[in-house]
């Protein structure tokens, strides 16, 4: 889509995992697997060029240049871009996050 490099921390890929088991722990086998899915596309997207994504809300993360994008209302995925690449740092629920 964009041409840029993805780099996930393993810290994120463990968080997905640890949110995708959780759902699979109720039962929901087909429902983890897709969720799953879903956040590495939404992750995939985040390489496109033309999108321009706004910093972080929250102070600390915004003086360090990371920058926010919410996914389904409840997880949010802090990340860093440079023109060449995106760097996922953090996969959280978005009520941790504090600003």
């Amino acid at each position: 889509m964009g041409g840029r490099k993805i780099t996930i921390r393993e810290s994120v890929a463990d968080s997905i995992a640890e949110a995708a088991w959780f759902i699979e722990s109720k039962g929901l086998v087909a429902t983890a697997e897709k969720f799953s899915d879903s956040v590495y596309d939404f992750i995939e997207q985040l390489t496109d060029l033309r999108l321009i994504h706004a910093p972080c809300r929250d102070p600390e993360r915004s003086m360090m240049g990371l920058k926010c994008k919410a996914f389904k209302k409840k997880y949010t995925v802090v990340f860093f871009e440079t023109e060449k690449e995106v760097i996922v740092c953090e996969f959280t629920v978005s009520k941790l996050i504090k600003w």
